[in-house]
């Protein structure tokens, strides 16, 4: 648990120390959008290198409603135990922490909607201006949600093969999220690297919250 936490705290440190670098590392203005960027040289050359694909970035919003989809299933296991036991703290506290995290990581959401660190390399069809986008909203949201569901299958899930399917399938939708989102041209690489790193903070948190949860009871199981 204290290695989750280790790599949490290092993770988040990290998501800081960009978050600051980006700021005041190459800040220049992006001509498409009129908007200040750092890293601009790196950036620049990336979202080159890759351009706009409307279609990667379509499957990544797909992506994103599976995710939603499959936290969604959670949540009503968990309402159903609600209504079962008649009280929150007689609900599962894997479940309960599970609510916590997605919490936490729409409070992100909203912190960086709010504080801006920059913006998106295009203007979106449909918008007039550049969209915030740091960190990747995408990427987090998929991230955190399906890496939270693939550890609680661990207790909810008996059979292992089924098991295994459903966490590889997390994991490959994680992987097609994180790669559409790097080529589809709506985020520089910096939003990307932002959106992995706190994902990995909130992740290795919560992972680190069920273990905790497998201690206390083994506790007790004991007395």
């Amino acid at each position: 648990m204290k290695k989750k936490i280790i790599i949490a705290a290092g993770a988040f440190a990290l998501f800081i120390l960009l978050i600051v670098l980006v700021k005041i590392a190459d800040v220049r203005t992006v001509e498409e959008t009129g908007m200040t960027m750092g890293f601009f040289a790196l950036n620049s050359w990336f979202h080159k290198l890759t351009g706009f694909r409307q279609g990667w970035y379509d499957l990544t919003q797909i992506t994103g409603y599976i995710s939603i989809a499959a936290g969604l299933v959670f949540a009503v296991i968990g309402l159903i135990q609600l209504i079962r036991r008649k009280s929150l703290l007689k609900v599962d506290r894997r479940i309960l922490g599970l609510g916590v995290l997605f919490i936490v990581m729409a409070a992100v959401y909203v912190l960086f909607e709010i504080i801006v660190v920059n913006y998106r390399p295009v203007i979106m069809p449909g918008d007039s201006a550049a969209e915030a986008s740091f960190p990747s909203s995408h990427t987090v949201l998929v991230c955190v949600v399906l890496s939270g569901v693939a550890l609680m299958l661990e207790y909810y899930i008996k059979k292992a093969g089924l098991r295994v399917s459903l966490q590889a399938l997390c994991a490959l939708v994680i992987l097609i999220t994180v790669f559409g989102r790097l080529i589809c041209g709506a985020h520089w690489l910096t939003d990307i690297i932002g959106g992995l790193l706190i994902s990995t903070t909130l992740v290795s948190l919560f992972s680190a919250f069920l273990d905790r949860c497998d201690d206390r009871r083994a506790d007790e199981d004991l007395a």
